[in-house]
C-alpha cells in the first residue's frame, strides 16, 4: 500500500509540473492582464531639460486617454507608468531596470536622450523589451539595428543635413558647430562634418559645452575667433540660449541653426521672442500649428479634453503620435499579444498614423526621415 500511495504521488506531482510548465508556456508576456496592457516610459521631468519631458508624456497621456474611452486596445485599457531620469544616464538605467523587474511593463516608449538610451539598451534588449520611439537621432542607436529598438523620427544625419544643404544653397561656406559634449552632440557633430564634406567643406570653428551645463566661454571664444557666417548647434535650450547671448555679446551676427531636440517654445521662453528671432530649427514632427494634417488635428481635439490648454509643442505631438504609434501596432498584433508579435508586426506593417508615415524593416529600425526647416518669427512663432 505504501508503494502504491508513494507512485500515486509522484504521478499527482509530475503531472502537476506537467501542467506547470505547460501553464508557462502559454502565460501572457508581462504587462499584460485581462483588463489592461501596462507601457513604460523613462524622460526627464525635472531639471534643466523637464520641460521636455513632461511635454512629451502630456502628449502621450492625451492620446491614452482618449484611446480608453473608446475602448483601448482590443478591448484592454492601456496603462502608462513614467519615471523622472532628470536627463541623467545612470538615473535613465535604474529606471529601466525598475520598469521592466518591478513594474513588468510591456513595453517601452518616448525615451529622452542618446546617451541615456544607450545604456539603457543593454537592459531592455537582454530582457526583449521592446522601445518604440526615443528622442535621440544618433546613429550608434540605429546602427546595428537593434531588434528591439524602433526609431519615430528621423537621425541626427538627416537633420544636419538638411540644414547643411540650406545653408550651403544661400551662399553660406563658412560654417562653425557648436555642440554638446555627449552622445547627441557628437552625433550631430558628425552629421554636420560629413554634410559639409560632401560639399567639398569643413567646419570653420569647434566648440563645445557639457551637458547640463551653461559653461560656454570656451566654445564662443574659440567659435568667435573664426568670424562665421553660420553656427549649427547642437545643443538644449539653455546652453543655446547662452550661447547666441554671448556671441552676440563679443560682436557675432551669423546665422544661428539647431536641431529639433532644441523645442522652440522652450528656447523663445528662455531667450524671449526678441532675442529668438532668426534662430533656425530642424524639425522632424509635422507642423503642431497645422490642422490640415489629420493627427494634428487629432492632437488638438485630445489635448484640449485631457490638459484643458491648448499650448501646443513639437513635444507634445512627438509624445502623441509615439503613443499612437504603440497603440496601433499593439492592435494590429491581435488579442493574443505578445513581444515578438510587436516585433514583427512593426517590422512588416506600414502605418500612417495620420498625414506621418511609419515604415520599418528587419533591417532597418528608421521609420521616417521626415525633415522640415523652419525659422523663429519675431514674435517668437516658429514659421515654415
Amino acid at each position: 500500500m505504501l508503494i502504491k500511495s508513494i507512485k500515486t504521488s509522484l504521478a499527482s506531482l509530475c503531472a502537476g509540473l506537467a501542467f506547470a510548465a505547460s501553464g508557462s508556456v502559454l502565460a501572457a508576456d508581462p504587462g499584460i492582464t485581462d483588463t489592461t496592457i501596462t507601457l513604460g516610459m523613462s524622460a526627464p521631468f525635472s531639471g534643466p531639460n523637464g520641460a521636455y519631458g513632461k511635454e512629451m508624456k502630456e502628449g502621450a497621456l492625451a492620446y491614452f486617454a482618449q484611446l480608453n474611452a473608446n475602448g483601448g486596445v482590443n478591448g484592454k485599457k492601456v496603462e502608462l507608468v513614467t519615471l523622472d531620469d532628470g536627463y541623467e544616464t545612470d538615473r535613465t538605467v535604474a529606471n529601466t531596470r525598475k520598469l521592466i523587474d518591478e513594474n513588468k511593463v510591456f513595453a517601452l516608449m518616448a525615451y529622452y536622450g542618446s546617451s541615456p538610451t544607450t545604456e539603457a539598451m543593454k537592459l531592455f534588449s537582454e530582457a526583449k523589451t521592446p522601445l518604440l520611439g526615443t528622442i535621440s537621432g544618433a546613429g550608434s542607436l540605429r546602427s546595428p539595428v537593434n531588434r528591439y529598438m524602433f526609431h519615430l523620427r528621423a537621425s541626427y544625419a538627416d537633420e544636419t543635413e538638411a540644414i547643411v544643404n540650406h545653408l550651403v544653397g544661400m551662399g553660406i561656406a563658412n560654417i562653425a558647430v557648436f555642440y554638446q559634449n555627449d552622445g547627441f552632440g557628437k552625433s550631430g557633430k558628425d552629421g554636420v562634418v560629413a554634410a559639409l564634406a560632401r560639399h567639398k567643406l569643413k567646419p570653420v570653428a569647434e566648440g563645445s559645452v557639457e551637458r547640463n551645463s551653461l559653461q560656454v566661454e570656451a566654445a564662443v571664444a574659440q567659435i568667435a575667433k573664426s568670424n562665421p557666417q553660420a553656427v549649427i548647434m547642437v545643443t538644449l535650450y539653455k546652453p543655446t540660449a547662452e550661447f547666441i547671448r554671448q556671441m552676440r555679446k563679443a560682436g557675432q551676427m551669423p546665422q544661428f541653426s539647431t536641431l529639433s531636440p532644441i523645442g522652440a517654445d522652450l528656447l523663445v521662453g528662455e531667450m524671449g521672442a526678441k532675442d529668438a528671432h532668426g534662430v533656425g530649427i530642424s524639425q522632424v514632427m509635422p507642423y503642431p500649428w497645422n490642422d490640415t494634417v489629420p493627427v494634428v488635428k487629432e492632437y488638438h481635439k485630445a489635448l484640449q479634453a485631457f490638459a484643458k490648454h491648448t499650448r501646443y509643442s513639437y513635444y507634445g505631438l512627438e509624445g502623441f503620435i509615439n503613443a499612437k504609434l504603440v497603440a496601433e501596432a499593439m492592435r494590429k498584433a491581435g488579442r493574443d499579444l505578445s513581444r515578438e508579435k510587436l516585433v514583427n508586426i512593426l517590422e512588416t506593417t506600414p502605418f500612417d498614423l495620420g498625414g506621418y508615415k511609419i515604415n520599418y524593416s528587419p533591417t532597418s529600425h528608421n521609420g521616417s526621415r521626415f525633415v522640415d526647416l523652419t525659422v523663429l518669427g519675431r514674435d517668437g512663432r516658429v514659421l515654415r
